[in-house]
């Protein structure tokens, strides 16, 4: 597979200015300079632009480490590649700017192409507890202040729910580039995809997969078989269909192989249909709806 510069047109422009990578590496669970090393590796050569990781990931020291010893093999430079990563729920609040500037410091970057939020509340407090929405805006002020030296291409949140987007886009300076959360044929998201939309915010997609779990749902396996790609092919290949970008996370290089496969073929109107059909409002992952 021939590579995809972030400059690609397999990728998305953001409010803030930057191109991100329909495609990314979702870095969840990979833990180990080994495994990470393997996986960096196997997604570059697979044309892989984009990688994405989390201070409660545990792998950003070794993302980076790998990122620094395999750009050069593969011909890349840094900047060619598009780094996301996000602020832990420990550090919402007084110490997201510490916590941030830690996330650089174990990438061991100038900057991060993209720091995200990574949920709405904060460790330790209850999820209905009224300071949680004081702690989002401090992070969110202290986030704005390191894009503001360059620290941080762009900003954004995960797992925020309507009305956490609203609060912050009426209070604050810098919008936010990204949303990223769950998004798979049975959880559309069709309210928070409309304020996206709204607001010229980028709606990002993680557990493409359902956990795995979609892969043998019968409606995926037959548009699968009927078009004679993988069921994971067609569930990433329904959302960055609909421009949504995507992180199919593996450890597996061949997995990882497949799961890039997504930009030479396209589904039917009728089979994105069939598949959209399929939404119920399940999650397989978080509910952040109790989050105040």
């Amino acid at each position: 597979m021939s590579p995809m510069p972030v400059s690609s047109s397999h990728s998305v422009a953001l409010n803030s200015g930057c191109q991100m990578p329909l495609l990314g590496l979702g870095t969840y669970k990979l833990c180990g300079p080994a495994d990470v090393y393997q996986a960096v590796d196997a997604a570059l050569a697979a044309g892989y632009r984009s990688f994405d990781s989390a201070a409660v990931y545990h792998n950003e020291a070794d993302l980076g480490k790998a990122l620094r010893e395999l750009l050069p093999k593969h011909g890349l430079t840094r900047q060619d590649v598009f780094i996301t990563s996000k602020l832990g729920p420990k550090d919402q609040g007084v110490r997201a700017m510490d916590g941030a500037l830690h996330s650089l410091s174990q990438l061991d970057l100038e900057y991060i192409d993209l720091y995200l939020i990574h949920w709405p509340g904060t460790q330790g407090l209850p999820v209905a507890d009224d300071r949680n929405p004081g702690n989002r805006a401090q992070s969110w002020a202290s986030l704005e202040e390191l894009h503001s030296q360059g620290k941080l291409r762009a900003i954004g949140v995960s797992n925020y729910t309507p009305a956490h987007m609203r609060a912050l886009m009426q209070s604050c300076k810098v919008p936010p580039a990204v949303l990223q959360v769950e998004f798979h044929p049975r959880l559309c998201q069709p309210e928070l995809r409309s304020l996206c939309k709204e607001f010229g915010v980028c709606f990002q997609a993680y557990s493409s997969l359902g956990k795995g779990e979609l892969l043998t749902d019968p409606v995926i396996l037959e548009v699968a078989k009927n078009c004679e790609r993988t069921p994971a092919q067609v569930l990433l290949r329904w959302a960055v269909q609909q421009g949504v970008p995507v992180l199919p996370k593996s450890s597996n290089p061949e997995r990882i192989l497949r799961n890039a496969e997504v930009f030479d073929f396209t589904l039917s109107d009728p089979d994105m249909d069939r598949l959209s059909a399929l939404d119920c409002g399940h999650r397989f992952c978080w509910d952040p709806s109790e989050v105040a």
